[in-house]
C-alpha cells in the first residue's frame, strides 16, 4: 500500500496517484546543507544562528580535535585540540553559506587569537570546518576580502579547515539559552 492507497485502485488511479507523490516531493523536498562554525562559547553562538531565515537546525558541538566522542569536561580541559562548534543546516535556496559566513564574522571577534569575550583557551577559538571544496574556497575568499578592505583593526586570526567529524554536546548545551529564557550570552 503506497500512502495509505488501496490495492483497489485502477491503473490509472495509481498513476495519479505516483504522479501527485512525485509533484508533492518536488515541492516539498528541499535541499538541505550543513556548515560548521566556531566562534567562542556555543550557546551564543547556536542562538544567533538559529534566528536565521532559512536556517533549519542547529547543534552545539566539538570539531577539529585529537578524541573521539569528547565531553564538555574534557574539551574544556584544553588538551583535546577540539573547538566549540555549532553546526548549522540550512536550506540553501532561502540562505547561503555566503550570508552565514557574514553572521559569523559578525557575531564574535575573528582577530582574536584562542579567547571570545572572557573565555580563553584553544576551544574558543574562531575557525571554519568546510564540509566541502566549496565551503573551503568561500569561507577563504571571505576571509581575504575582509583582510583585504580593512574591514578589521588586525587581521582575521580565523582557521579555515577541512572537516575533521561533528561531535554532538551533552544535550543540556543544546539551545542552552532558550531554555533559560536567556536572549545572548557574551557574544
Amino acid at each position: 500500500m503506497l500512502l495509505g492507497l488501496s490495492s483497489s485502485l485502477t491503473t490509472e488511479q495509481y498513476a495519479g496517484e505516483l504522479d501527485a507523490t512525485e509533484q508533492y516531493k518536488e515541492r516539498y523536498i528541499v535541499a538541505i546543507e550543513r556548515a560548521t562554525f566556531g566562534a567562542g562559547c556555543f550557546w551564543g553562538v547556536e542562538a544567533r544562528f538559529a534566528e536565521i531565515p532559512g536556517v533549519i537546525d542547529t547543534a552545539a558541538g566539538y570539531e577539529g580535535g585529537n578524541l573521539e566522542h569528547p565531553t564538555y569536561k574534557e574539551v574544556c580541559t584544553d588538551s583535546t585540540g577540539h573547538a566549540e562548534v555549532v553546526e548549522v543546516t540550512f536550506d540553501p535556496s532561502r540562505v547561503s553559506y555566503d550570508t552565514l559566513l557574514d553572521a559569523f564574522f559578525a557575531m564574535h571577534d575573528p582577530t582574536q587569537v584562542n579567547r571570545q569575550g572572557p573565555d580563553w583557551g584553544s576551544q574558543y577559538r574562531s575557525v571554519l570546518f568546510a564540509r566541502s571544496d566549496e565551503q573551503m574556497q568561500q569561507a577563504k575568499e571571505k576571509i581575504a576580502e575582509l583582510n583585504a578592505t580593512g574591514a578589521y583593526r588586525k587581521p582575521l586570526a580565523t582557521a579555515v579547515e577541512a572537516t575533521t567529524g561533528f561531535w554532538k554536546a551533552e544535550e543540556y548545551h543544546q539551545r542552552y539559552l532558550e531554555k533559560r529564557g536567556m536572549v545572548s550570552c557574551h557574544i
